[in-house]
């Protein structure tokens, strides 16, 4: 049988550890990065890809493509799909700063949550996502659009950058998403006033929401918090939260921990998948919330 080969590509100056590590352990016999990758690099690295083996060497063959931008690594893949020649075709798996998996491992834990603890789940929520023009939000807004909710990125610098993320998002995938400022703290709390939910994917090590915010948010069921560096993103939520009681209201919260297991289990037999199907697979944000959902139960 031909050696499992796994093309890992970047446009970053480093393909990142953490995604070689899972490669590797997942069962990747051979890794091979390509770092400062452009757009218009992807065809012909594909196509070498695919043309130096045999079509039934392609199902031992995969391109993960990485970075840091969502939008740039969905493109990659359309690129990287349209210059495969059946039956010469590899698998294709991106997660671009792991915000892919991480992205699906939050909304599938607040998923388990609402139907856990109140019985219902997405559809028709209002979800508030905080670090709205980052990748990890992208996707987090994208999926709950996806399953019913009403998603609203919150921008940290005004409303302008989010609605041209929200515009790209309605144009790409069909969905609406909203978008508003949340500068000032009169404006967050503005912003979470209807919400059902509440995800913080902020950077790390800054506080974006107060006990004293949460008040301003009454209809509040689950909040969760990627943030693992202190201080907590939102308050009441350490990184080890599971269902814990909010400190107001009668919302539970999520920490970073919890989200971090789910997606480390995702990444990894999202990996797995790759090596043991009998056909080559395309695999984005969506196959990654199918599994995270399966996975958080």
């Amino acid at each position: 049988m031909a050696r499992s080969i796994l093309h890992m590509l970047t446009p970053l100056k480093h393909m990142s550890p953490f995604d070689v590590n899972m490669a590797i352990d997942a069962g990747f016999e051979t890794l091979i990065p390509y770092t400062g990758v452009d757009l218009t690099d992807v065809v012909s690295l594909t196509q070498d890809s695919i043309f130096s083996r045999a079509p039934q060497d392609g199902v031992r063959t995969g391109i993960f493509i990485g970075g840091k931008n969502a939008e740039l690594a969905l493109d990659m893949v359309d690129r990287a799909k349209k210059a495969f020649v059946p039956p010469f075709v590899n698998h294709v798996f991106a997660d671009p700063a792991g915000s892919f998996t991480t992205g699906a491992a939050m909304v599938a834990e607040v998923n388990r949550a609402l139907k856990a603890r109140f019985s219902t789940d997405l559809r028709g929520k209002r979800i508030v996502i905080f670090g709205g023009a980052g990748v990890v939000a992208y996707v987090a807004a994208v999926i709950g659009a996806l399953e019913g909710a009403q998603t609203v990125l919150v921008g940290h610098d005004g409303e302008e950058r989010v609605s041209k993320i929200a515009f790209t998002m309605k144009w790409r995938f069909g969905i609406e998403v909203g978008a508003v400022d949340g500068t000032a703290p009169e404006a967050r709390r503005a912003a979470i006033a209807d919400a059902d939910v509440i995800l913080s994917a902020g950077p790390a090590g800054v506080s974006i929401l107060t006990a004293e915010d949460l008040e301003s948010a009454p209809k509040l069921l689950v909040a969760s918090d990627v943030n693992a560096v202190p201080p907590a993103g939102i308050a009441g939520i350490d990184v080890n939260a599971v269902d814990v009681p909010l400190p107001v209201g009668r919302g539970v919260g999520i920490g970073a921990l919890a989200v971090g297991n789910v997606k480390y289990q995702t990444q990894c037999r999202l990996f797995r998948k790759m090596l043991e199907a009998q056909e080559p697979l395309c695999l984005d944000f969506r196959d990654a919330y199918q599994l995270a959902v399966e996975i958080a139960g």
